[in-house]
């Protein structure tokens, strides 16, 4: 039945026109159907042509997905591939407005038209298959539901047969998928023929200038999805498998993630979508107030430039004392927390090969968890917890609630946690006392985050996993998963081989970031640490070829430009202390956002944002490039019309190059409107970073 709610026209006509064709007398429900986007502009087509189930969809009528097929296969049972009929459909609309707790934007407009189709077996034993299409003016996204039904009880999947048939000479930037190194490799941008295998986001260009984005929502319960290219264009659905070879263990009846597509008439559009949230679930914790964001410190890059150390020898980064010294610095500039990784049993040795050596309630007699709690919540800062696993997640799993009891007893209202290990080197125990290895995006881990995230709300804790499963849109359900990594991260840049390149950070918004918030740790002012002398002999710095392919100007832009609710100052304290003229920015930027809006862009040249702060009328620009100078013009119309602002501007100077000068950078002011266009240069690898204060507020 068509909703009660009020829609637009179009969208009401387009829900009666298929109530037209399923009235009542319809045995079958006659192929092929379709759904359109509330604007009219994207049109899914689905059909059972020849006993198969597929569909197919259009932009502005250009197809951009040709006829793709759909359907699941069992280890134990007839599955749905072959000889199927649509037997029924019912159309629905939807048009609300709801509100994040925190976020990119205060208020997401869900708006979709949708038809829930039937497929049943015309062979064989009785057999019933519903797939459920959500059309959106960004983008669609569907998924299986399979209903309890006759000899279908427990289910092991090992196939799931949807496809994506995309344009042929398109332009992709993926990253490979089962491979060692997870999800962090450097994209790759490739004809779309090049492409054997990559991890969803999988982001591409048709010749006509679409844009597109392959990914997921709502993974509960299922396997993470990868793609595979086994006919030029045609991507078909890779499930990452248990150690046993079945992709999905589940019963009846039971729904798969949703698969989704954002598509846009240009890349900025993809980055102003909020599909992935709108395909999932609202809050299911209630009141969380309770989670915090904001910008933190961290004992952590001194470990990855070798100016102390994880285990506790002469170096150990996690002492009492060093931690009060960093307290003392978050208390003093106004930083919510303090990161401490290396504090607890585990670190010595070859903790990579040995995570069952991690004690999670245990400290080094150098670190007193207790009293450093205490201490913190003495000056107004929280400490920030760290678990680290070495992927030995059975070890984890099995001190959890007593880990996060300790946790929540000294303060700690976040955690990271991290999974460091090679890709399928997950370790768990099975019920016979076995040793297995999984995927870091199979079953068992996307299970296991879900259990962490919730365990932690039980205590009012936020979770921030590093070597995560990807991010499917589930922090509007746990908005106590605050962020995630899941790309390479700023750590690269001090010993990765190679360091991240210019355009990574040009990449990663069209990418990654689609699929949700990263902590990417930004904020490096000594752009090459391993030219400084060692601490130690025996621990030299890492090779100089590693080091920050940006400018400084570039480190502030990243604030506004890679998103997430909790943002690390990275460097080291003394190196901000250095230059507290540029590190004025990073103190004053939020990190939780009335809204978002991005303003231009090209998939690994440029991008730039304009965000607005959720507790007061400043608003924040970043503008970032990859190895190419550029000057943008920036248009201000997002400003309050006929009201004055004062741009606080952070730029690359004019001989600025990442290689070169890294460090020339610009701060200046410039009175603005509505009406303005900023005029922004960016240096080889350079960014600018912008703070708009509303003039009669004005603290400059």
């Amino acid at each position: 039945m068509v909703s009660t709610r009020i829609y637009t026209i179009r969208s009401v006509a387009i829900a009666i026109c298929v109530v037209v064709l399923l009235t009542p007398g319809f045995a079958v429900a006659r192929a092929p159907l379709q759904v359109a986007s509330p604007d009219g502009a994207i049109e899914i087509t689905i059909n059972d042509e020849a006993g198969r189930a597929t569909y197919a969809v259009s932009f502005h009528g250009e197809t951009v997905v040709a006829p793709s097929h759909l359907g699941l296969l069992f280890k134990d049972q007839h599955g749905f591939d072959r000889n199927l009929k649509i037997s029924n459909a019912s159309p629905a609309s939807h048009d609300e407005t709801w509100e994040q707790p925190w976020g990119e934007r205060r208020f997401v407009h869900d708006n979709y038209n949708e038809i829930q189709v039937e497929f049943v077996a015309t062979k064989g034993p009785v057999r019933k298959l519903t797939v459920r299409f959500r059309a959106f003016n960004d983008g669609i996204g569907f998924r299986y539901e399979v209903p309890k039904q006759k000899g279908l009880k427990t289910v092991d999947i090992i196939d799931e047969l949807t496809e994506f048939a995309l344009t042929s000479q398109s332009t992709v930037w993926s990253i490979p998928t089962r491979g060692w190194n997870r999800y962090e490799y450097l994209y790759r941008t490739t004809d779309i023929g090049e492409v054997e295998d990559a991890h969803t986001p999988m982001t591409l260009k048709t010749p006509s200038g679409v844009h597109m984005s392959i990914h997921e929502a709502a993974l509960v319960n299922y396997s993470g999805m990868s793609l595979i290219q086994f006919r030029p264009g045609r991507f078909k659905a890779d499930l990452s498998p248990w150690s046993g070879g079945v992709l999905v263990k589940t019963k009846t009846p039971f729904v798969t993630p949703w698969r989704t597509i954002q598509i846009s008439e240009d890349a900025k559009g993809l980055l102003n979508s909020d599909l992935i949230l709108n395909l999932n679930e609202p809050n299911k914790l209630g009141d969380v107030s309770w989670v915090e964001t904001g910008k933190y410190i961290g004992i952590w890059w001194a470990m990855h430039i070798r100016d102390r150390s994880w285990g506790s020898d002469t170096i150990h980064g996690a002492t009492t004392q060093e931690t009060k010294r960093y307290i003392d610095f978050a208390a003093k500039y106004g930083f919510i927390g303090v990161l401490v990784e290396g504090w607890n049993i585990g670190w010595d040795g070859d903790w990579f090969n040995h995570g069952d050596l991690f004690k999670f309630t245990e400290s080094y007699p150098d670190f007193d968890l207790p009293a450093l709690g205490a201490y913190a919540q003495e000056k107004g800062v929280r400490l920030i917890g760290h678990h680290e696993t070495s992927g030995d997640v059975t070890n984890y799993e099995n001190q959890l609630a007593d880990a996060l009891d300790l946790y929540e007893s000294v303060g700690v209202r976040a955690v990271k946690t991290g999974y460091v290990a090679d890709g399928r080197g997950i370790e768990r125990i099975d019920e016979n006392g076995v040793k297995k290895y999984e995927w870091h995006d199979g079953q068992f881990m996307v299970d296991h985050h879900l259990r962490v995230v919730k365990e932690a709300a039980k205590r009012k804790i936020a979770v921030n996993p590093h070597e995560p499963i990807k991010d499917t849109g589930l922090r509007r359900t746990y908005p106590n998963w605050i962020s995630r990594e899941g790309a390479r991260g700023q750590e690269y840049n001090a010993w990765g081989q190679p360091p991240n390149s210019p355009e990574h950070t040009a990449i990663l918004p069209y990418t990654r970031m689609l699929s949700g918030p990263m902590d990417f740790t930004p904020g490096i002012f000594d752009l090459e640490p391993n030219k400084r002398p060692p601490l130690r002999e025996d621990m030299p710095r890492g090779d100089p070829v590693s080091r920050v392919q940006t400018t400084l100007a570039k480190q502030l832009a990243l604030y506004v430009v890679l998103y997430s609710p909790i943002q690390m100052a990275a460097d080291l304290p003394e190196n901000y202390e250095n230059n507290l003229e540029a590190f004025q920015f990073i103190l004053d930027v939020p990190t939780d956002w009335e809204d978002s809006i991005a303003l231009s862009g090209e998939v690994g040249d440029h991008v730039v944002f304009a965000r607005k702060d959720r507790n007061s009328d400043d608003w924040y620009v970043g503008a970032v490039t990859d190895e190419e100078a550029r000057r943008l013009s920036v248009p201000l119309r997002f400003l309050d019309e006929g009201r004055a602002y004062v741009a606080q501007i952070y730029r690359d100077g004019a001989n600025a190059d990442w290689k070169t000068r890294p460090y020339e950078m610009v701060i200046e002011e410039q009175a603005v409107t509505s009406d303005t266009i900023l005029e922004l240069p960016l240096a080889p690898g350079g960014g600018a970073a912008v703070r708009l204060l509303p003039a009669d507020k004005s603290d400059g």
